[in-house]
């Protein structure tokens, strides 16, 4: 028996997450509410230091759940290691802040200069290397990549000066900025670009071989999501179990993450499209956005009056 028909049967799923923040906030409320448990799951949840270490951790066989960034987990199906499927797009737009040092104050200064990332191929990766051509900059050759870690540790790195530029999230931006030594340089939410980057991928056999299961994962997090979007004292808690204890900062993160995330959370083409283009993988350009995605099991959920049930009304995405 697969690994992963072992963990599904069973319902005890080995769940695989990186970085903090942004996409552990939500796991966390449906932790705390025992979403799993109300839907027959038994989740167990291991922590990966980058999303690149988390691709091979889905190969391997040792998770079946990613519920991280969506755009490092499409790199299995396009350079055609393991077939996967995207089947919530918890976030579609990009949520992280491109910070740097004071003395950069426009794209062009970064010429030449250091700018951390989690590891190469992770989301922190991919993004950063987009954002820098966006800028008519070339990531290969006209600054270094150093790899450094997630968002605390590339924090530390802008904070002691040993780069100059990094991805911070929302959650730690106001640290970072009232240090004094950095600055926001671009907020990347505010792109009008539709961007896959926060969700949740399984293997297709999943889906083809235990959708009851695959089913059970969706409910979960639309619960999550309506949960997220309508107790803010609970993700109060979480952000106060994170560190920030600020009531004021505690709620601009709050108000952004709660904007961000989507009621009915279905995977589009569009989002797919842009996350693929990202990657900057050969095979990237040959592969359809429809063949990494499976919006069906979603669409179920919604066809069986769940979320309008949930939220009273019919579900809405501001993107």
């Amino acid at each position: 028996m697969s690994v992963i028909s072992a963990h599904a049967q069973s319902n005890n799923l080995m769940l695989g997450y990186s970085g903090t923040g942004i996409s552990s906030d939500l796991r966390r409320v449906m932790e705390i509410e025992k979403i799993w448990e109300k839907n027959g799951l038994n989740v167990k949840s291991i922590y990966f230091n980058s999303g690149s270490i988390l691709t091979q951790a889905m190969l391997g066989g040792n998770i079946v759940v990613s519920d991280s960034g969506v755009p490092e987990m499409m790199t299995l199906p396009v350079s055609g290691a393991m077939e996967t499927r995207v089947i919530t797009v918890n976030i579609n737009r990009l949520e992280h802040i491109f910070v740097t040092r004071k003395n950069i104050s426009k794209p062009e200064d970064l010429k030449g200069k250091r700018i951390a990332v989690s590891r190469f191929g992770s989301a922190s990766d991919l993004t950063t290397r987009m954002v820098l051509r966006s800028w008519k900059l070339d990531p290969e050759k006209e600054v270094m990549l150093l790899q450094s870690g997630n968002t605390p540790t590339r924090m530390s790195a802008l904070l002691a000066g040993h780069v100059d530029g990094a991805l911070v999230s929302p959650e730690g931006i106001h640290k970072v900025l009232a240090s004094g030594c950095c600055r926001a340089l671009a907020d990347l939410s505010e792109l009008p670009l539709d961007f896959a980057r926060f969700g949740v991928t399984v293997p297709a056999a999943l889906i083809r071989n235990q959708r009851e299961v695959a089913r059970r994962i969706v409910l979960a997090y639309v619960e999550g999501i309506y949960l997220f979007k309508t107790k803010p004292k609970l993700v109060f808690s979480v952000l106060e179990e994170e560190g920030i204890k600020d009531p004021a900062i505690a709620k601009d993160i709050y108000n952004r993450l709660s904007f961000s995330m989507r009621e009915y959370p279905i995977p589009e083409t569009n989002g797919i499209q842009n996350a693929l283009d990202s990657l900057g993988h050969p095979n990237a350009r040959n592969v359809k956005p429809a063949a990494l995605m499976d919006t069906s099991v979603l669409e179920e959920v919604r066809k069986s009056g769940f979320i309008d049930k949930l939220y009273g009304r019919a579900p809405k995405n501001e993107r």
